[in-house]
């Protein structure tokens, strides 16, 4: 999501055309000051590049990996999106969380342990700004918070550290809703925050495709990038996070 960050594509509601007799426009009145839920867990398979110092008195690391090479290190990970809509009010969260964990030789007879541990919630709200047939246009201001955990052992040695990082980025975002068929749709997703108050900079773009099964259900596949740079107290992350993503959104 990185949004996230946000990932399937909910239609609103469709209000009558004005020409249908007063019972239906009361019902869709009606429909329209109603609350209208989604969530999406989804799936990111994301590589990441970029520099990483975890702990301030260790070397900056460089780094380039494939999803397939996160895999393997990967302990588990979790992806929920979702959206509360009231007429044009929009109410938006990305939860998103991560473990790996890595083992290498530092030399003959000793090896050395680290772990990583990434939790991040995106919270918005905002309005519709543009509401036609075809797009739908919601800007939105919020925050993204953050929590990394990283930990280096040596057992054979007896040598062991670790450090928490929080912080909190706000984040303006921007997403625009696309129907193409009754059953096709595209969703666009872009925000940028940070600012200096917690984060230098991050941003992230996310871009699905998706198709309506049922009143209820839409799948989703797309694509997510995100970049965070921070530098603070001698420790330093500056990480791009991109790959393919699939979803699956249900509607209440």
């Amino acid at each position: 999501m990185v949004k996230r960050l946000p990932l399937a594509l909910t239609m609103a509601l469709t209000l009558g055309s004005g020409l249908g007799s007063p019972g239906l426009v009361s019902q869709a009145s009606a429909a329209n000051d109603a609350w209208r839920f989604q969530l999406t867990p989804y799936a990111w398979m994301a590589g990441l590049s970029g520099d990483v110092r975890p702990l301030p008195q260790a070397p900056t690391i460089s780094t380039s990996r494939s999803f397939s090479d996160v895999l393997d290190d990967l302990d588990g990970a979790f992806f929920l999106t979702g959206s509360a809509r009231r007429d044009r009010w929009v109410l938006f969260g990305d939860l998103t969380w991560a473990s790996l964990s890595h083992e290498s030789s530092l030399a003959p007879g000793i090896a050395g342990e680290g772990k990583l541990r990434q939790r991040s919630f995106t919270a918005a709200a905002g309005y519709q700004v543009v509401s036609e047939s075809k797009h739908r246009l919601d800007l939105m201001a919020g925050a993204r918070a953050w929590r990394i955990e990283a930990e280096v052992a040596v057992p054979a040695l007896g040598l062991s550290a670790s450090k928490t990082e929080r912080w909190v980025d706000p984040i303006l975002a921007a997403r625009l809703r696309s129907a193409w068929t009754p059953g096709w749709s595209t969703l666009v997703h872009a925000d940028i925050g940070g600012f200096g108050a917690g984060a230098d900079t991050t941003w992230q773009l996310v871009a699905t495709g998706n198709y309506q099964v049922s009143d209820a259900f839409t799948l989703a596949a797309g694509y997510r990038h995100l970049v965070v740079d921070r530098n603070e107290s001698g420790t330093r992350i500056d990480v791009a996070m991109s790959g393919p993503l699939l979803g699956v959104t249900w509607r209440f």
